[in-house]
């Protein structure tokens, strides 16, 4: 199992560190990471808003991965199609045959029109050409769990080798406990639910699921329970944080990155740490 050592806190971005055959390896965590590639100027989960994303300056994306009907691994956030693309139903009631035709930029803006659902290997090439890390959020349609990350477990050990670069994380445990086992040496993140209220035991669940990081809502994100997760000793991601002022707030507090659809906004206005 990996073993973490922080280093100290405060308004100094921390590296947590773990022992990979003998050698300790960094996560390197940027302040910012953008959510859905840059999502306040692309569609969100397309390749156009990963390059996007790029060209700002940003370091990290936060991408989605869920399941076709064929089990082919794509990057979208929402069960149903409609919202995002010109498709109707369910993603997993469709084959990858249909998804990959589906225009998933016209909704956003005309000069989109054409972009499509990336399958999870086209992304990652994106990602790699474009040199940046990733948060890979394991989304599964429901009953789907064990398979979801199994799946994008696979095509990731096929493509990524930066572990110092890539942080999977997922609102199911069962996600989790599944790369645990695939992948011990890559770094996992919980997720907490910004709608419902943190978990008592959220301890318990951290620590049994051998997570590197607590990823938390911003409704979720008070100086009392940044406070505890600091003393947790487990770096903390907030998401989605849209506002400058908000994140300098956080930033003073400890949280290591926030996640933003304005990344580029977000980073300009951070305090300067020297």
């Amino acid at each position: 199992m990996p073993l973490k050592d922080p280093e100290s806190r405060g308004t100094v971005l921390r590296h947590i560190t773990v022992a990979i055959m003998g050698q300790e390896m960094a996560l390197k965590l940027p302040k910012v990471i953008g959510h859905r590639g840059a999502c306040a100027y692309a569609p969100e989960n397309t390749l156009d808003s990963i390059k996007t994303a790029a060209a700002l300056g940003v370091e990290w994306v936060e991408l989605d991965v869920m399941l076709t009907r064929d089990s082919i691994p794509v990057i979208f956030h929402d069960d149903m199609l409609d919202r995002t693309s010109n498709g109707f139903g369910n993603m997993a009631d469709h084959d990858w045959e249909y998804i990959k035709e589906l225009d998933a930029g016209a909704w956003y803006g005309e000069s989109f029109a054409g972009a499509h659902i990336p399958s999870l290997e086209d992304a990652l090439d994106v990602i790699l050409e474009k040199g940046l890390g990733l948060n890979l959020e394991i989304k599964p349609t429901p009953g789907r769990e064990r398979e979801t990350a199994e799946v994008a477990l696979d095509v990731l050990s096929r493509i990524w080798d930066d572990h110092s670069r890539l942080l999977i994380s997922s609102f199911q445990y069962t996600c989790l406990e599944i790369a645990q086992d695939m992948a011990p040496d890559w770094y996992r993140g919980v997720l907490f639910d910004h709608d419902e209220e943190m978990p008592e035991n959220w301890r318990e669940i951290v620590d049994y699921l051998d997570a590197a990081t607590v990823n938390i809502g911003d409704k979720l994100a008070t100086r009392s329970l940044i406070d505890e997760i600091m003393d947790f000793e487990k770096a903390i991601l907030v998401y989605t944080i849209n506002d400058p002022q908000r994140a300098r707030t956080l930033q003073t507090w400890g949280v290591d990155a926030v996640f933003s659809d304005n990344p580029d906004v977000i980073l300009q206005n951070l305090l300067k740490v020297h």
